[in-house]
């Protein structure tokens, strides 16, 4: 009657862990690593996009004209965020921050491997491919 109450005890931290892990895109990279936006959709992307997962579960970055920040809402490997709040500054790149943002809002996959992100919608046929600043 006693291993059943200890064996309950065993799993609790075991359980804990479970659910206080993080299992998004954030902990498959360094909170330090910049991840800068080199293709969009198979064309090279001129104006400066950068991507940072700072904390467990966070997604941040800067985007041809405004800073933004917002939350990962799916384990990896898919990629999804919540809403992203962003900084509201006029700049000659609006239209190509709001390229990047469509994109990064229809993105569903994401894969990294080594100085490469990839974040993708295989459905859509779209893809951004980000490196690794050094």
């Amino acid at each position: 009657m006693t291993k059943l109450p200890l064996a309950a005890a065993a799993l609790i931290p075991f359980l804990a862990a479970c659910t206080a892990s993080d299992e998004t895109l954030s902990s498959f990279t360094s909170p330090d690593t910049v991840w800068t936006l080199s293709e969009l959709d198979g064309t090279p992307f001129a104006a400066r996009m950068i991507l940072q997962f700072p904390e467990p579960g966070q997604i941040a970055g800067q985007a041809p004209c405004n800073r933004f920040t917002g939350a990962l809402t799916v384990p990896y490997p898919w990629f999804g965020t919540g809403p992203l709040a962003a900084t509201r500054m006029a700049c000659p790149d609006l239209a190509a921050e709001d390229m990047v943002f469509k994109a990064l809002s229809d993105m569903t996959e994401a894969e990294v491997s080594g100085p490469v992100l990839i974040l993708r919608n295989s459905e859509l046929g779209r893809e951004m491919v980000f490196r690794a600043e050094p």
